[in-house]
C-alpha cells in the first residue's frame, strides 16, 4: 500500500437452533476471507515487536524505556512536529479507537496496532492516495476486496470504519503469520511483502534494524513514524514497537496464558455458541479468550454435527459456563442474527 496521502476531513459514525452438549475432559488455519471472519495467528502475536527499546530520556513526559537507539532522532522529530495534533486526536478519535481495540481484541491481536490507523489517514475516512489506496486503512481496490470488502460504483465499504478494520485485522493477521515481527509487519503493511521480502533476502537478516536501509524510504519512514504515533499516544514504547528479538521476555501478563489452569469442554458441531456472549458470561476478557480460542467462531460453524471442537477456558471460568448456558446461547443467537 504504497502512497501519499491527500487528506480530507469526514467523520463517519460507527440460525437455529438452541441447543448444545457438554463433555469435560482434563485439562492438560486460514479459512475463506468474508466480511467479519478472522485469520488465525500462528505463535504469540504479542511477540512479534522486538528491537525498540533500551532506557533512556527523550522528551519532557515522553519515557523511551527500550527504544532503539536507531529510531531515537526521527522520535523526537516526530514528536516536536505532531505531538500536540496527535495528542489532541486522543480525545476526539476515542470513538474510534474504543471501537479498533475491541475489533482488534476479537481477532487477537494488539491493540497499539490501531495507531496504523493514525499515520495511514490521519482516521479520515475519505482519505484517498494518489495510488488510489482508500479510507481509514488505505486500501487499494483489489486488496479490498480480496479482503471481503464491497467496492462497486454504488458503495465503497473501504471507508467504513468497521468493516474496514475488520478486513485491516485480518490482512495484520495475515503478515504476522508470514513475518512474526511487526515491525515487518509495518513495513509490508505499507510497501508490500515483496519489498520486504527482497530486503531480507539482501540484508540476509530478518530484524528491521539491520535491513531498513534496503526498504524504500517510505516504508523505512513509515515504520518509525508508526514508532512515534505509539510513544506520543501511549507515553511510551510497547509490544508493536520492538522487534521480534526485543520483544522476547516482554509479554504482558494479560496476554500471558501459560500459567492459566486450562480444561476442555468439548462443543458439539452445530451448537450455536459465539465467543463474545462465552467471554461475557464466563467474565473473561475478550483478547484472553480468543487467545485460547483463536478463531472459535469461524470454527465452531464449520464444525459438522457429530463431530467436536475443543472450547479452551480456565478451570476457574468451567462453573460459570455450565451455570450460565442458557443465558450464553441466547446472547449468541442475538449477535449472530444482528450479524
Amino acid at each position: 500500500m504504497k502512497k501519499s496521502l491527500l487528506l480530507t476531513v469526514c467523520f463517519t459514525a460507527f440460525a437455529l437452533k438452541i441447543f448444545a452438549s457438554t463433555t469435560i475432559t482434563d485439562s492438560t488455519i486460514a479459512p475463506a476471507i468474508v466480511a467479519d471472519s478472522a485469520v488465525l495467528i500462528k505463535g504469540n502475536p504479542r511477540a512479534g515487536f522486538k528491537n525498540l527499546f533500551d532506557a533512556a530520556s527523550l522528551a519532557p513526559g515522553i519515557s523511551t524505556s527500550h527504544l532503539n537507539a536507531q529510531a531515537l532522532s526521527f522520535v523526537k522529530d516526530y514528536i516536536d512536529r505532531y505531538g500536540i495534533r496527535l495528542n489532541k486526536m486522543k480525545s476526539w478519535g476515542k470513538p474510534y479507537f474504543d471501537m479498533m481495540d475491541h475489533i482488534l481484541a476479537l481477532h487477537g491481536l494488539p491493540s497499539e496496532l490501531k495507531y496504523l490507523s493514525v499515520i495511514e489517514s490521519d482516521l479520515q475516512s475519505s482519505a484517498v492516495s494518489w495510488a488510489g489506496a482508500v479510507g481509514p486503512w488505505q486500501f487499494m481496490p483489489a486488496t479490498g476486496r480480496r479482503l471481503g470488502l464491497r467496492i462497486n460504483q454504488y458503495t465503497d465499504e473501504r471507508t467504513d470504519f468497521y468493516k474496514s478494520t475488520h478486513a485491516a485485522a485480518r490482512y495484520l493477521a495475515d503478515l504476522y503469520n508470514t513475518y512474526g515481527d511487526w515491525l515487518l509487519v509495518i513495513a509490508a503493511y505499507n510497501g508490500g511483502p515483496g519489498n520486504v521480502n527482497t530486503a531480507i533476502r539482501k540484508s540476509g537478516s530478518r530484524n528491521f534494524w539491520n535491513l531498513q536501509y534496503y526498504l524504500p524510504e517510505e516504508s523505512r519512514n513509515h515504520v518509525k513514524k508508526f514508532i512515534a504515533t505509539h510513544y506520543i499516544m501511549e507515553g511510551q514504547g510497547g509490544i508493536t514497537t520492538l522487534t521480534k528479538s526485543e520483544t522476547n521476555g516482554l509479554v504482558p501478563d494479560k496476554y500471558d496464558t501459560t500459567d492459566l489452569n486450562i480444561t476442555i469442554v468439548q462443543l458439539n458441531g452445530g451448537s450455536k455458541y459465539h465467543s463474545e456472549a462465552i467471554a461475557n458470561y464466563t467474565k473473561m476478557d475478550i483478547t484472553t479468550f480468543n487467545r485460547l480460542n483463536p478463531n472459535f467462531d469461524q470454527l465452531l460453524a464449520g464444525t459438522d454435527a457429530g463431530k467436536t471442537l475443543p472450547l479452551r477456558l480456565p478451570a476457574d471460568k468451567v462453573a460459570l459456563f455450565e451455570a450460565n448456558k442458557t443465558q450464553i446461547l441466547e446472547q449468541s443467537l442475538r449477535l449472530m442474527l444482528a450479524m
